[in-house]
């Protein structure tokens, strides 16, 4: 298991307010690293890629669709992207290298799964990812 996967795994995965994370490399548009059983496919990450080079408004007004559901965007702006559909929602952190997501369930807490991917995100920023 690769460092980037740990830190995945002990920082978000370990809260158990996480459902499932991964890394998207920017610059390539592709999977670097996931927590295991969480597969994203080429569809969603450029969807999630869009969402941020798209203008923050419209991506407020269009949603998400990711992983085959429609989410409504509660968040968007040049570093992040918080969407949610009923009990379920997916975080998506913006740094220069990657795009960190992170996806939380029903009975899950939202503001711990968005605490806990903001400063994994922040980190990786400090640390010039």
């Amino acid at each position: 298991m690769s460092h980037l996967q740990n830190l995945l795994l002990d920082t978000l995965l370990g809260t158990k307010h996480v459902d499932s994370a991964a890394l998207i490399k920017l610059q390539e548009r592709s999977l670097c690293v996931a927590s295991p059983g969480f597969s994203i496919m080429p569809g969603d990450v450029r969807t999630l890629v869009n969402g941020f080079a798209k203008n923050p408004l419209q991506t407020r007004r269009e949603g998400l669709y990711f992983k085959e559901k429609d989410y409504k965007c509660i968040r968007a702006d040049d570093y992040s992207l918080y969407a949610k559909n009923e009990n379920t929602g997916v975080i998506v952190v913006k740094t220069h290298m990657y795009l960190l997501v992170a996806t939380y369930t029903e009975g899950m807490y939202p503001s711990v799964c968005v605490e806990a991917t903001e400063k994994l995100g922040e980190y990786l920023r400090k640390k010039g990812n």
